[in-house]
């Protein structure tokens, strides 16, 4: 039975952060704009691939590689390989500009005014995420920002989970991770912590995966679902 968490991890890449303005940045190289969505699904995909073989790079080298990979499929506007690197650093400079989506500070303001600890665990760097967060005066609500670097394997192995609460001193079950990806939640969940979903789209839940303890449609919504489990 999930209790009310002492410390909340959260997932940063699109669960705190919004990635669309990443779509004008494909758009300014003369990418299509919906190249977002494979090319960081092509990410996701080939970090899990590496953590399941027993190796590890960084986000950033997977995500380079991969656009890579995604503007070479675009044809011959992308042919020249001096070409494709400008687009490639072009477009990955857009990360440190990324916002917070709009939901995000009063949700993290309750839980922290409610005595719950705040971390972040991200599969990417835990600095691009600096700037987002002081933009929105939510920095000094984290104890601390973490990353799968440390652990050296992607989320969601159970590794990353098991390790952030170990350095936080929580056991897992006092702990809740909140991310929008089902396999993010689902990781979570293996790992021992509560689970929380935020379904921001209105999609369904895929039924593969154990169902989240707790979901909403925003962050404030997932908070007082959060906050309302037993704390017993």
């Amino acid at each position: 039975m999930p209790h009310r968490p002492e410390l909340v991890v959260f997932d940063v890449n699109e669960t705190l952060t919004d990635l669309s303005p990443l779509r004008d940045r494909l758009e300014s190289v003369s990418a299509p704009r919906h190249l977002l969505d494979s090319w960081f699904a092509a990410t996701l995909r080939d970090g899990f691939a590496l953590t399941s073989v027993g190796a590890y790079a960084d986000f950033a080298d997977v995500a380079k590689a991969a656009l890579r990979t995604a503007l070479a499929g675009l044809g011959a506007g992308f042919a020249d390989e001096a070409k494709r690197e400008e687009a490639v650093a072009e477009v990955l400079s857009g990360f440190p500009a990324l916002d917070v989506h709009p939901d995000v500070p009063a949700g993290l303001r309750r839980l922290h005014g409610a005595g719950v600890r705040l971390v972040t665990l991200t599969n990417g760097s835990a600095e691009l995420s600096r700037g987002a967060f002081e933009r929105a005066g939510v920095l000094d609500l984290f104890e601390r920002r973490l990353s799968v670097s440390e652990p050296r394997r992607w989320k969601p192995a159970p590794e990353p989970y098991l390790w952030a609460v170990g350095e936080c001193g929580v056991p897992a079950d006092r702990a809740a991770l909140i991310a929008v990806h089902p396999w993010d939640t689902d990781g979570a969940a293996r790992a021992g912590l509560t689970s929380a979903w935020i379904d921001r789209s209105g999609t369904p839940f895929p039924a593969v995966f154990l169902s989240p303890d707790v979901t909403g449609p925003d962050l404030p919504a997932v908070v007082e679902a959060l906050l309302a489990l037993d704390q017993a």
